[in-house]
């Protein structure tokens, strides 16, 4: 028989089943380097199956079919894609954007329909493949192209079709991720009649179905329902090299012509509607059907449920983390790589979504954790990293937009996807992520664009938006941002966001966001360093190397957290951490303090949540980008015990120094000694450069050290001032560390960043301390009594001087600026400048300590962030002490 396109005959025929499955594009805090070459189709490895499930009904990706071959259009860039799986290696994608079939093709048996060039699939098999950033290598069909479109709607109003992008474009002319030109409304799987394809042009609801004629498959028909219309209608089929052939329609013949090569169907007007289909491939003989490898009977397509039983932490902490295992191996061979979580009642019951575009419906999670169940529910998103449950409604955030989950039968299994909201644009730049999507307590969803731009420069990348509650309209709240990861208050709406260090972002932020404003980024392809609007800074800094990869945060309302309650948690997923941020509305100018509380996690977290059901926090987070996690994928809950523990409170930088508040009474002779705290600060640059050095407030680079002249307890005994000369405002960094005990003997000890950008007018006596009178008289660290040097003190001085932030002591080095002390001592060091090495005896540890640029070990020398010189700082005990401590991380 030979090929053709015809337009048949729609009478009675059963729709078409298919259900969701979308592949994705996620963050990727990638490094910069030399351009990629194609990647090939993903090969399966380990005991995953293959990323793209064949016995499931579509999938989503960027498709880029630009070089499709002779006659076909070059312009054809599908950043919104949904692939549907016909059967018999026959796929087609459908432009959610355009609404048209952008390309269909048969793949060769056996191998993947795509090559694996998105991020999901080349890094489902092995976690940390990358992808390149920009628009040159991306997901492409494999296989022989049947047909193909330009980048022009699928559906027009009028006989005369027009082969222009209709819509208003960005930036960048040359941009084809542009937003919708009509409306996508929704796909639904409904066995055994079928799956539709549901949209408007204008006013115009159209339902489209596709289904696989004849037992080989090798003929595609799409069926289309049109309701009344008083005006000519263009449905553009598409540019194939096979013959037309106009067959009939249930009111009107229909007229088949060509333009350009394109082929297309006049709909005349009509006061009734019409039913009609256009088919691709073989002719349809007399007694052949309609087909597709998923109908049947109607069933729950996943209706296994799978148990998992939590380890429970015996340590004796204040705050303890239990692990809840996830769902492998599976009867799917699915790699589970969660991303976020959304609890939907205060039973235990929640959803979770992976990266990899399956939702899984979970129970069990509150008291002992015994037995957690797990479902899967739906599939085929697009590398998705949030979820968000409202008031009984399940909302996912990928490249194709904001979907709404609907389980209309009530079974366990998702069967319709309806789009909530595409409004907002979407790139094809591998890095324009779907980062968070958060629940404003208006019923609003709040969503974060990845902002790096290699090719062309989007209309909403790098941007936090509002979404309206009914999905019908969207604002801009924030742009300007790298890769923005957001947080919700879910009382007050307050919007959070921190980024991630690159250019223009000297170091990792976390900002307040709000009216619009910019925030500094500016994409590589932009002249470099001219802003054309004033930069918002943030609430504070936080330095590259206590915080290398921030993303979202969570607010503790409503928890069980005992002294953590109603704090938020600023989650780090390069070194696997939980900070504490103590908002200070002190100020005209809202300020912010940040502090290590949890870093005891092996999996990369990257959404956290408090259950409704026990009032703890939860996080999740999976391996994709840079990180010291060894684990995949986790779900933990930090559970709080009810045991004690001292943690600062509050810290007002003041004309006097430095306001430090506890929640517990302090030792009053540590608190009091000037020796139990450390301070420092320095400024950033914002330039196009990669991050930034610290920079003294002269501009040469390094720290400024300061030293406490006094230390004053409050009447109360929670609150110290700590004396500290010179104060100065607007300072991008200051940090101050505490070695202190409680007056019950607890420790209390840790390091905490800020920026100062105002100074509080001190008041001894409203701030309880008495009518005091502060010493500024500068002091220098040599003068400060030397205790017996101990392995102790050496942990102390770790904790408050900072060198946590740049020196691990499990082995770990990525994300740090220095070399791990684990195994340092007694170990030969290979030296950066001039090929030589040196023994790590306790002469090199002390020579390090006070003169860090003597010796510095090769790999480390690259970077300018600045160890502050400790010589005249710290006294000998002290130096012996931290000697001690290293000497014994063996």
């Amino acid at each position: 028989m030979t090929d053709f396109i015809s337009v048949v005959c729609y009478k009675s025929m059963r729709l078409v089943f298919f259900a969701l499955f979308i592949i994705c594009y996620v963050p990727i805090l990638a490094q910069e380097g030399k351009p990629w070459p194609q990647l090939p189709p993903a090969t399966p490895t380990g005991n995953w199956g293959d990323f793209v499930e064949k016995d499931f009904s579509f999938f989503s990706s960027v498709l880029d079919t630009r070089d499709a071959g002779a006659g076909f259009p070059k312009d054809n860039l599908t950043p919104r894609g949904l692939i549907l799986n016909l059967g018999h290696n026959l796929w087609a994608c459908f432009d959610t954007d355009l609404l048209r079939i952008a390309c269909i093709w048969e793949s060769e048996p056996g191998k993947s329909p795509v090559t694996a060039a998105a991020l999901a699939p080349g890094s489902y098999h092995i976690a940390g493949q990358k992808t390149k950033d920009g628009q040159d290598f991306l997901p492409k069909p494999v296989g022989k192209v049947w047909l193909a479109n330009g980048i022009y709607p699928g559906w027009q109003v009028g006989d005369k079709p027009s082969f222009t992008d209709p819509r208003e474009p960005g930036p960048s002319k040359e941009e084809v991720g542009r937003g919708p030109s009509g409306q996508f409304h929704a796909i639904s799987s409904q066995r055994p009649v079928g799956i539709d394809l549901e949209y408007s042009i204008g006013n115009l609801k159209i339902t489209e179905w596709l289904a696989r004629n004849g037992s080989d498959g090798r003929h595609v028909t799409r069926w289309f329902r049109v309701p009344p219309h008083a005006k000519v209608i263009s449905v553009l089929a598409g540019i194939s090299d096979a013959a037309l052939e106009v067959l009939c329609s249930s009111s009107t013949d229909l007229k088949m012509r060509s333009v350009d090569g394109c082929q297309f169907v006049d709909l005349p007007a009509s006061d009734s509607g019409m039913e009609f289909g256009i088919s691709i491939g073989k002719h349809i003989e007399d007694g052949e059907t309609t087909s597709h490898p998923h109908s049947g009977d109607k069933a729950a397509t996943w209706p296994q449920t799978l148990t998992t039983k939590a380890t429970l932490s015996e340590k004796p902490d204040a705050y303890v983390i239990d692990d809840i295992p996830l769902p492998v191996p599976n009867p799917w061979k699915r790699n589970v790589r969660l991303a976020d979580i959304a609890f939907l009642n205060d039973q235990g019951d929640a959803t979770g979504v992976t990266f990899d575009g399956d939702v899984w419906l979970i129970s069990g999670l509150k008291g002992d954790l015994k037995e957690v169940t797990w479902r899967r529910f739906a599939s085929g998103l697009h590398e998705p990293m949030s979820i968000v449950s409202r008031k009984g409604e399940l909302f996912v955030f990928d490249r194709s937009g904001i979907w709404k989950l609907v389980d209309t039968d009530k079974d366990g299994s998702c069967d319709r996807y309806e789009m909530f909201c595409n409004l907002f644009s979407q790139t094809a730049e591998t890095r324009e992520f779907p980062n968070s999507m958060k629940l404003g307590p208006d019923g609003a969803l709040y969503i974060s664009k990845g902002g790096q731009q290699g090719t062309t420069y989007g209309k909403h990348s790098g941007t936090v938006i509002k979404v309206a509650p009914d999905g019908k309209s969207f604002e801009v709240i924030g742009h300007g941002l790298r890769q923005p990861f957001i947080g919700v208050h879910p009382k007050t709406g307050l919007v959070t966001a921190s980024d991630q260090q690159g250019h223009y972002v000297p170091s990792t932020p976390i900002h307040i966001i709000e009216k619009n404003q910019f925030y500094g980024h500016l994409p590589t392809i932009a002249p470099k360093e001219v802003y054309a609007e004033a930069i918002a800074e943030p609430l504070t800094w936080v330095p590259h190397p206590v915080n290398s990869s921030g993303v979202t945060q969570v607010w503790l309302t409503d928890a069980k957290m005992g002294p953590l309650n109603d704090e938020m948690i600023h989650i780090g997923y390069n070194r696997p951490e939980l900070f504490r941020v103590l908002m200070n509305t002190r100020f005209k100018r809202p300020q912010a303090t940040i502090m290590s509380f949890e870093r005891d996690l092996d999996f990369p977290p990257l959404n956290g949540h408090v259950n409704p059901a026990d009032g703890q926090l939860y996080v999740v987070g999976f391996q994709v980008w840079g990180t010291t996690a060894k684990r995949l994928s986790g779900l933990a809950r930090i559970r709080y015990t009810d045991k004690p523990r001292v943690l600062l409170k509050e810290v007002t930088p003041t004309d006097k120094g430095l306001l430090l508040r506890f929640n517990a009474k302090l030792d009053e002779k540590l608190a009091t000694d000037p020796a139990s705290y450390s301070a420092e600060r320095w400024n950033y640059r914002r330039t196009f450069e990669y991050g930034s050095p610290h920079l003294k407030l002269d501009g040469s680079t390094g720290q400024e050290w300061l030293t406490a002249s006094s230390a004053y307890l409050s009447q109360d005994g929670m609150s110290v001032l700590v004396g500290i000369p010179e104060m100065k405002a607007g300072v991008h960094q200051m940090r101050i560390g505490w070695g202190l005990k409680s007056a019950d003997g607890l420790k209390a000890e840790n390091t905490a960043y800020f920026s100062p950008w105002e100074l509080l007018a001190f008041d001894a006596v409203k701030e309880v301390f008495g009518d005091i009178k502060i010493d500024l008289t500068p002091r220098a660290a040599s003068t400060i009594a030397q205790a017996k040097p101990t392995l102790e003190e050496g942990l102390r001085l770790y904790q408050m001087i900072g060198c946590m932030a740049c020196h691990s002591t499990d082995g770990s080095t990525v994300g740090k600026v220095g070399p791990t002390w684990k195994g340092l001592f007694g170990s030969h060091r290979e030296l950066g400048k001039g090929g030589k090495s040196a023994l790590a005896d306790e002469a090199y540890l002390r020579e390090s300590i006070t003169n860090p640029s003597a010796k510095v070990v090769k790999g480390f020398e690259k970077f300018d962030t600045g160890m502050p010189i400790y010589a005249g700082i710290l006294n000998e005990s002290q130096i012996e002490s931290l000697v001690l401590y290293i000497k014994s991380l063996q």
